[in-house]
């Protein structure tokens, strides 16, 4: 072997063994990322069922039901009633990966809705 040779031997190791760790990071990141992203989509589209459910005038506890249904688990629901509106309140904490690597924040997703006069 050359000198040349003997020098670089076991380089390859050495990169993979700087390079691994960020990878691994950016990866949880990415995972944690697209995870967030799902439960606020579910806490949307939760809410704006709830809302549309309540506006037709459907009970409040089975509206809950089925907006805890689609709602990511844990969830904290929140439905009010007014004279000539409802609003329901859909949110939840951030995935456990996002929260222990510091990230704030919380998905939300809130609808309101204008029950239709009725004749």
């Amino acid at each position: 072997m050359t000198p040349a040779v003997r020098r670089e031997a076991g380089m390859v190791t050495a990169e993979i063994a700087v390079a691994l760790p960020a990878l691994v990071l950016v990866l949880t990141l990415g995972l944690g990322a697209v995870g967030a992203v799902t439960d606020h989509l579910r806490c949307v589209d939760a809410a704006r069922t709830g809302a549309r459910l309540l506006a037709r005038g459907e009970p409040v506890e089975e509206v809950r039901r089925e907006v805890a249904r689609q709602s990511p688990e844990g969830a904290r629901i929140a439905l009010a009633v007014g004279p000539g509106s409802v609003q329901v309140d859909v949110s939840t904490d951030l995935p456990t990966v996002l929260s222990a690597l510091g990230v704030r924040g919380r998905p939300r997703g809130v609808a309101h809705a204008v029950p239709e006069a009725a004749p």
